[in-house]
């Protein structure tokens, strides 16, 4: 999928989940019944939204901040699936199976959230077409995600996928106005992503700064050379 299409999606999504469009478009009983039910949720950095394994009592929508959804693997080590940004939402897809969560959901940075329970979402979803129709949107999307990641990981060298993801973050989590990409990763993280070992990580993240793709303050990278980046990766967006 384009970036284009992303941001269409993503756009779509904001303006139909907020008060605002609610209050046009539900009855005022409906209304009423999302506004008491609705519960705003501040987490610090680090802190878990919630745990693998735990039964989903709603859905977390980001208004602030930035978090990660991972799963440990047979070894304790954790596979980073996805990222999760400011107008997000999470949890929903274990909710809409009826089962319990199949990976954690942690802050990466201190995050202020909206919290809608099970019952009420669930009910809007019978209620309300537009909103239906935007979660099948983001399902779809998540989908193809997940096939993108399967043929990242298993048709890419290692150098080809750190290009890959450093593109890909920086188009989904955005950049401060510095120019680096709004959230710092440790190296064993981007290792994690990527499907190697840290030390290779931490060479090939050496590699593009003496190559002058990247620029790197700390965990902190900015990508200096998109194009080169994208033709070494292979990326299309």
């Amino acid at each position: 999928m384009s970036q284009e299409q992303q941001i269409a999606i993503e756009e779509r999504f904001a303006r139909v989940f907020n008060d605002k469009s609610f209050k046009e478009r539900l009855t005022s009983a409906d209304f009423e019944k999302y506004i008491n039910a609705k519960k705003r949720l501040s987490f610090q950095k680090h802190d878990t939204i919630f745990e693998d394994g735990e039964t989903p009592k709603g859905v977390y929508f980001l208004d602030k901040g930035a978090a990660k959804l991972s799963k440990s693997g047979a070894f304790g080590k954790d596979q980073i699936l996805r990222f999760i940004k400011e107008g997000d939402i999470i949890g929903y897809r274990s909710l809409l199976c009826g089962e319990n969560f199949q990976a954690k959901a942690e802050a990466m940075t201190d995050i202020e959230c909206i919290f809608l329970p099970a019952e009420v979402f669930m009910y809007l979803l019978e209620v309300d077409p537009q909103l239906s129709f935007v979660m099948l949107q983001k399902i779809s999307y998540e989908l193809g995600e997940s096939s993108n990641t399967i043929t990242f990981l298993a048709q890419k060298t290692v150098r080809e996928r750190l290009a890959e993801i450093l593109i890909l973050l920086e188009q989904k989590l955005g950049v401060d106005p510095e120019g680096f990409i709004k959230i710092s990763l440790t190296r064993e993280e981007i290792a994690n992503i990527i499907g190697t070992a840290t030390e290779s990580a931490i060479r090939l993240i050496s590699e593009f700064k003496q190559d002058s793709l990247i620029e790197v303050d700390g965990r902190n990278i900015k990508i200096l050379n998109h194009d080169k980046l994208m033709k070494l990766g292979h990326v299309v967006l």
